[in-house]
């Protein structure tokens, strides 16, 4: 048998040089462009119809004037209204765990629209990246992160059930509901795995883990203090309140057709102090007069939780989404709301709206979005009365907060990257990405569920930065993956890399002394590689600086 012809090397050498070229032809294709601010106009058709938006904008006067009134009380004058790029940046990191592109920066400096961050919300609104991101942290709230058990657990396929109902803007209720009362396979009923993540050795769903879970995640109640014995930590909770909760799972169980409920089955618990178990009756903590007197016990909790008079739930959801908004949550811990309050500015009146808007969470982020508390500026314009504890604890004045581990990998990994990395992108790129925030939270540090609370940075943290693969890798000479590099060899000057530097590190341009002090470094550089070597270093100094991890 004749063997194949080999291939000249010289042709194998020209294929390879061909392919080469066509890399690099798309990696550079369309960056030029990118450069310079756009000459031709987007139209701006990502808006609220007019009587949405004043409907939208009244709601949210509402809670100004509740938030104007704590203000006065406390004598604090509210800060100036933040720049149109800050509050692009500020929805991008909480609606997507990442800040926005070069590109998308140039798609809103062409529109025809008087209010660039509305019509900035309505296009994240409709992004798949915003119901993706949303509900990763959802899922966290509900499930955690652990894998759970192998044979009947997919958190993959829950994470993409919650991402579709967001993206279609599901009513909240309906989604908590499915989640409770599901039945069915964990594979082809994604809901399922709200319990079956809760299953151990071959044994019925974790009754206490669920009772935990609906309390605090949908009601935004620490009932669980309780469950080994009365006024833990001075709660007035009670063991009975808690283990009564816990009873609505007692009759869930696995059988070949999934999750069901077993009527022959009872939870039972040897409360402290007693000898013996004794069966439970499935009760609830308060307002009994909502639970319905017919139905399996998980279809009764699911009514229980998610009625229009158990206000509980509004709030909980309330505080979790201004929680995801300000990276701080308006009652903390975020899980843990007096019932009967009391409860700070605003808070009432968005569960009101909630409620009364059937649950829609993309309006109850429009409200908040459109509140003076978070359309306000991080910082004061007068340097002889700078923003106080006091002030950004009333609201007076956005936050500041470091960023979250997702969302400091996803703002490297984007402002490493000219074009938007979004549903578009080529799933090789979106599979890397996947993987490289994944393994930067784990060694960030992943605190699991979404609890919002600011431990403070850590050392080996702030090495991580400076020295861990992430931002080496992100700011290296290498054309064809790194926005440094390209910067460096297609600016058409200095002046011009320097503030594209900015604008896709920092979402701003830079002050007239950053310019100089920058463009005089890039002088130094005069052929195409010294000056592509300048601008990575440039881009590690800015991604290592404070205002590159932080929220403001």
């Amino acid at each position: 048998m004749n063997s194949a012809p080999s291939t000249p090397s010289w042709l194998l050498w020209l294929r390879n040089a061909l392919i080469l070229g066509a890399l690099v032809a798309g990696a550079f294709w369309g960056v030029a462009e990118l450069l310079a601010p756009p000459v031709a106009e987007a139209k701006s058709d990502a808006a609220l119809a007019p009587a949405q938006w004043e409907d939208i904008q009244r709601a949210a006067q509402m809670v100004d004037a509740d938030f104007a009134t704590a203000w006065a009380k406390q004598q604090v004058q509210p800060v100036a209204k933040a720049d149109d790029l800050t509050l692009v940046r500020r929805l991008s990191l909480a609606l997507t765990g990442s800040i926005p592109s070069l590109q998308e920066l140039r798609i809103l400096e062409s529109l025809k629209t008087a209010n660039v961050p509305q019509w900035w919300l309505a296009h994240l609104l409709a992004d798949r990246r915003t119901s993706d991101y949303l509900a990763e942290r959802l899922a966290r709230v509900y499930v955690g992160i652990e894998n759970g058990p192998f044979l009947m657990y997919r958190r993959r396929r829950l994470v993409d059930c919650l991402s579709d109902a967001l993206q279609q803007n599901r009513p909240y209720d309906q989604i908590a509901r499915s989640l409770i009362d599901s039945n069915g396979v964990w594979t082809t009923n994604p809901e399922v795995n709200f319990v079956t993540v809760t299953r151990e050795d071959n044994k019925g769903p974790d009754e206490i883990k669920l009772a935990a879970k609906v309390s605090r995640a949908f009601l935004g109640v620490r009932i669980d203090c309780v469950q080994c014995h009365d006024g833990k930590l001075g709660s007035t909770w009670k063991q009975t309140d808690f283990h009564q909760l816990a009873a609505f799972f007692g009759q869930a169980d696995f059988n070949l057709n999934g999750l069901r409920d077993d009527p022959k089955q009872s939870y039972k618990v040897r409360y402290l102090g007693k000898m013996e178990e004794e069966k439970v009756p499935a009760l609830v903590p308060w307002k009994p007069e909502l639970l319905p007197a017919q139905g399996n016990p998980r279809t009764k909790l699911a009514a229980w939780v998610t009625a229009k008079e158990n206000k509980a739930f509004a709030r909980a959801m309330v505080n979790r989404m201004w929680a995801l908004l300000f990276n701080r949550a308006l009652i903390a811990p975020v899980d843990d709301i007096p019932l009967e309050g009391p409860f700070p500015a605003g808070m009432e009146l968005l569960a009101d709206d909630f409620l009364s808007h059937g649950y829609d969470v993309q309006r109850l982020i429009w409200v908040i979005t459109s509140t003076q508390a978070f359309q306000m500026s991080s910082q004061s314009s007068d340097p002889a009365h700078p923003v106080t504890t006091v002030a950004e604890n009333v609201w007076a004045a956005f936050p500041v907060t470091r960023l979250r581990p997702e969302q400091m990998a996803g703002s490297v990994i984007q402002a490493a990257s000219l074009s938007t990395i979004d549903a578009e992108t080529h799933v090789i790129f979106r599979i890397k990405r996947g993987i490289d925030v994944t393994n930067f939270v784990k060694r960030y540090g992943d605190s699991g569920e979404d609890n919002f609370d600011d431990a403070g940075g850590t050392i080996p943290q702030r090495l991580l930065l400076m020295n861990g693969n992430m931002i080496t890798t992100n700011t290296s000479g290498n054309p064809l993956i790194n926005a440094s590099t390209r910067i460096g060899m297609l600016a058409p000057d200095n002046a011009t890399a320097v503030e594209v530097a900015y604008l896709s590190i920092f979402t701003r341009r830079p002050t007239p002394a950053e310019a100089t002090h920058f463009t005089g470094l890039l002088a130094d550089a005069k052929s195409i590689s010294s000056r592509s070597n300048a601008m990575s270093d440039l881009y590690w100094t800015l991604m290592n600086a404070t205002e590159f991890s932080w929220n403001h």
